[in-house]
């Protein structure tokens, strides 16, 4: 995708607890950590899409309205690790794959039909540990789903609509871009090859 050199492009590892914003006018504002605090983005910069506070990953960045437009558009699919509560089973991926009923805007909706499967580990990724909960709490594992939709908290609703609360939610692709990055790492590029 060829983008005006007078824009900005950024990839970077968002890690937990920071929000995908650079101003945020809630309450508690001093406890709250901001994408302004991991590097010096120019003025304009904005998230393409956003991961919650509590999801890590990756976070594309850009200047360029358009780029971000055609990113969040169904058009380029976002890939998601999610580790949730139990071993999930062959069922709750196929439901997953048709798609499932959650809340959104105070109403129901049917998400899309997705990509899921069970992976078996994530050591290979950049993702650094992070204590989730003891095992002594029950057993956990890794499931991969892949949208091309984002509805706000969507995959984490996906996972408790079919019995298996998320724990842990990191973004490892969006398009052809993977998560390559330490944790809290920011890259400049000079455009998104998705």
């Amino acid at each position: 995708m060829q983008e005006n050199k007078r824009h900005h492009h950024f990839i970077l590892h968002k890690p937990y607890g920071y929000l995908s914003q650079f101003i945020y006018e809630g309450k508690r504002k001093k406890s709250k950590k901001l994408l302004g605090e991991l590097y010096d983005f120019p003025n304009g910069t904005m998230a393409i899409g956003r991961l919650d506070e509590p999801s890590e990953g990756l976070l594309l960045l850009t200047t360029d309205g358009k780029v971000s437009e055609y990113i969040r558009s169904r058009k380029v699919e976002k890939e998601y690790y999610a580790q949730v509560d139990g071993i999930i089973d062959t069922a709750a991926i196929e439901q997953l794959k048709k798609g499932v009923e959650i809340g959104f805007d105070g109403g129901k909706y049917t998400t899309k039909p997705c990509k899921a499967f069970l992976i078996s580990s994530v050591e290979e990724l950049p993702i650094a540990h992070r204590k989730v909960r003891d095992e002594r709490h029950g057993p956990k594992s890794w499931v991969s789903i892949i949208v091309t939709e984002g509805k706000f908290r969507q995959v984490r609703k996906m996972t408790a609509a079919v019995g298996f609360p998320t724990l842990r939610l990191v973004r490892v692709r969006i398009g052809n871009i993977q998560l390559e990055l330490k944790t809290g790492e920011v890259i400049e590029v000079n455009e998104f090859d998705s």
